[in-house]
């Protein structure tokens, strides 16, 4: 479920977005280790390497909850298909979608764009109910019996998680009433004076004070509104959903049965959505156009981003993401950024049909390893590189988030999945700062962040080095990563760890060390 992880610890997926203030520079994910000291993706050191070669254009699929098409640092690398005639109401290069310019958003209608979508685990549980209502469970055969009893077990998480979601969402309410009420006291905005001076009207209240005390000598008020109000909006579009029929609300938005996978043709071409603040960061992060004067300096310079709407508040559908896969393919992409995940599954052969269908087009697919401090080898996320046969794709990359911290203690995100055989390396993922909506720039946190990082290094090769399969350029970012000689300590614990029990690569992305390797091994 993608809500806003923040002070207030509420509980997400990938879409950890910590406004926070550090002593990071601004741009500290595109500095190197040699040359700065910090264990950015070295992307200034690459192009200094690079120096005097060309390159091509690279197009990105980025799957996420939309993007500020008209964002100024990001709308000069907005892929165009330019086999489309925009605005004319037809599918002018017969692929199937409709005035396809700059992508595809599975996830809206003739008019409407669905915001909110229930989590994978309230769908199943949903479906479930169904199959079993009115049927005598005595009567069961063994099938039904295990269906049956996995029903429950589900059950009972979901209902747990929704009682989890409400009490949240009380205490978001509580904190937001007690805002206001200062608001009102001091006759001005909320402020450190304000909350300073502010008379507790009983014991609940003088607890928030306290709290809020603290959090104020991190972030800004403004920065604690706003935060309050986007977990508080995502967690009400979600229990909104509590016992509404998602499937037939979809069919009725978007005009699609989503359980029908035979179906790749449904959506429409509003990019941005109602929420696309996450995917225009993941977007800037990628390519904001590099040298313009303007925000930021995005990783990747020759490149181009294909917006692919798929991504609601909630959990994606898999139908939704293996046909936003099938369509980056179809259109030229050759490397999809995927910023989300969840931890049930319900079509996962679709998706491995997509994944493979990648895998035979060279395309290369990167991952957000996720924001539970989880051991990946001992749990399981959706999509993932292993298909329930067994194989391993070989074109997939796992992402974890590292800060610009170099001590043990904080040089891995705190928040960030890890796994010795599931998560290939690290990249910055913490205090990313980045565009978003309405033509501004923000910090965020999450292995959403690492993963776009990684995705623009790897466009780097791609545009330089186009001779690359994708393959060979995930083998390359693998042994071109960054060691730490010292232990770290395993999110989510006090214990301490190498990075190669935590990686694979045990090391951080490190876009000069690939470009060195490339240009002292090419012939």
């Amino acid at each position: 479920m993608k809500r806003l992880l923040f002070v207030f610890a509420i509980a997400s997926w990938n879409t950890t977005i910590l406004f926070s203030q550090s002593n990071a520079p601004s741009n500290w994910y595109l500095k190197s280790p040699k040359k700065d000291g910090i264990y950015g993706t070295a992307a200034e050191e690459a192009y200094a390497l690079l120096t005097g070669r060309k390159s091509v254009p690279v197009i990105v699929g980025v799957i996420d909850s939309g993007v500020d098409i008209d964002h100024p640092d990001l709308k000069d690398i907005i892929w165009v298909n330019n086999d489309e005639v925009p605005g004319n109401g037809l599918d002018d290069d017969n692929n199937g979608y409709v005035d396809d310019v700059h992508g595809w958003s599975f996830l809206g209608g003739q008019k409407e764009d669905i915001g909110d979508e229930a989590s994978e685990l309230k769908r199943i549980v949903f479906l479930d109910k169904k199959y079993f209502n009115g049927k005598d469970t005595t009567k069961f055969g063994t099938a039904d019996m295990e269906r049956y009893a996995n029903y429950k077990k589900l059950k009972a998480i979901y209902d747990k998680e929704l009682m989890q979601s409400q009490m949240s969402y009380q205490n978001i309410k509580l904190i937001t009433d007690y805002i206001a009420n200062v608001k009102q006291q001091s006759g001005s905005a909320f402020s450190k004076e304000a909350n300073k001076n502010y008379k507790p009207a009983n014991e609940r209240e003088e607890k928030i004070k306290k709290r809020l005390r603290l959090i104020l000598m991190a972030l800004s008020p403004e920065q604690i509104e706003a935060q309050l109000a986007g977990a508080k909006s995502s967690l009400e579009g979600q229990m909104n959903l509590v016992n509404v029929d998602a499937d037939s609300l979809r069919a009725l938005m978007v005009g699609d049965d989503p359980m029908d996978l035979t179906n790749r043709y449904y959506g429409c071409n509003r990019y941005e959505g109602p929420a696309a603040m996450h995917g225009t960061h993941v977007a800037g992060i990628i390519g904001a156009s590099r040298g313009n004067g303007v925000g930021i300096d995005g990783i990747a310079a020759n490149v181009q981003i294909m917006v692919l709407r798929a991504v609601p508040n909630g959990d994606e559908r898999d139908k939704d993401v293996a046909n936003a896969i099938r369509y980056a393919v179809d259109n030229g992409a050759k490397i999809i950024n995927m910023s989300f995940g969840k931890y049930y599954v319900l079509h996962k052969a679709y998706v491995d049909e997509a994944i493979q269908y990648a895998l035979d087009h060279d395309v290369l697919l990167i991952h957000a390893a996720g924001n539970e401090s989880k051991n990946k080898d001992m749990e399981t996320s959706f999509p993932t590189r292993k298909a329930d046969s067994g194989k391993e794709f070989a074109n997939w990359i796992e992402v974890g988030a590292s800060s610009s911290r170099r001590s043990p203690k904080k040089i891995i995100a705190e928040f960030s999945n890890y796994g010795a055989t599931t998560v290939d390396f690290f990249a910055p993922g913490v205090d990313i700062y980045s565009t978003v909506p309405d033509a501004k720039y923000e910090d965020a946190s999450g292995t959403s962040m690492a993963c776009p990082a990684t995705a623009g290094v790897a466009a780097i090769i791609r545009s330089y080095f186009p001779q690359l399969s994708a393959v060979e350029v995930k083998e390359l970012l693998i042994k071109t990563t960054t060691p730490y000689k010292k232990k770290v300590v395993v999110p989510g614990t006090k214990k301490k760890a190498k990075l190669k029990e935590l990686s694979l690569a045990g090391g951080f992305l490190n876009a000069a060390q690939a470009v060195q390797w490339l240009l002292a091994n090419s012939h």
